[in-house]
């Protein structure tokens, strides 16, 4: 087994006034070359957007992108016809493929939103575009791994153009598992959203990070009511 573990500060950090942002990977202004990607998971970033504010139109090509919010509500306008509003409790994702412009904006004006932007590199170039949002607060799993996100359209969760499952583990104080990872090659980046865990062996505090490969299974013990998402992802670009 091998690690590789990013603090919360150690992250790259953007402040633009009404945007705050930390991004566990090279993004923007950010770059680190010893941290530009784990396997196909490409970005990670942190964002808080001040009520009333957003990003305007801006195109992506060939990318898997994920939207998680933490809090606040989200609203998205894209090319391909959407119009929503994304909110602490639900996934999107865009499969960018040849090409979408979308904004993304803060619709309260009293309220900041927080949520994670995930971008993935996926297995298929120039796939046509598409979008999917769905409400995963209802098939919460307390105290297990709830898949919410994989390859596969008929199964639980958004699906992506990659061999990448995504799982919420919501563990109160004292709780341990084992996640087994769905497929040999693959590692598993860890993040924690709230709370402490010991991932794999190592101590981690909110907001921290942790990359897990050359195994086929790890261990996760929350050292508190904690939320940790783990991001299953093939290691070969």
């Amino acid at each position: 087994m091998k690690t590789i573990y990013h603090s919360a500060n150690s992250r790259g950090n953007a402040d633009h006034g009404w945007l705050k942002s930390r991004h566990t990977f090279s993004f923007g202004h950010y770059y680190d070359p010893s941290r530009v990607n784990f396997g196909v998971l490409r970005v990670i970033n942190d964002d808080f957007v001040e009520g009333g504010m957003g990003f305007g139109t801006h195109p992506h090509n060939n990318m898997e992108i994920i939207s998680i919010p933490l809090s606040g509500d989200l609203a998205h306008k894209d090319s391909m016809g959407n119009g929503s509003i994304i909110r602490n409790g639900d996934i999107q994702v865009m499969s960018a493929g040849t090409g979408i412009t979308h904004s993304e904006m803060n619709p309260n004006a009293d309220i900041p939103v927080k949520f994670l932007q995930i971008w993935v590199i996926p297995n298929k170039r120039n796939v046509e575009p598409r979008y999917q949002q769905i409400t995963i607060a209802d098939n919460a799993k307390p105290n297990d791994f709830q898949q919410i996100l994989s390859p596969n359209q008929d199964d639980e969760g958004v699906w992506i153009h990659q061999d990448a499952w995504f799982s919420l583990a919501k563990f109160d104080k004292g709780i341990a598992k084992n996640y087994s990872l769905n497929k040999a090659g693959n590692g598993v980046y860890a993040f924690v959203i709230k709370g402490q865990a010991n991932v794999a062996g190592v101590d981690l505090n909110e907001r921290d990070g942790l990359g897990v490969w050359d195994t086929d299974n790890l261990d996760i013990v929350a050292s508190s009511d904690a939320e940790i998402l783990l991001m299953e992802v093939p290691m070969e670009v």
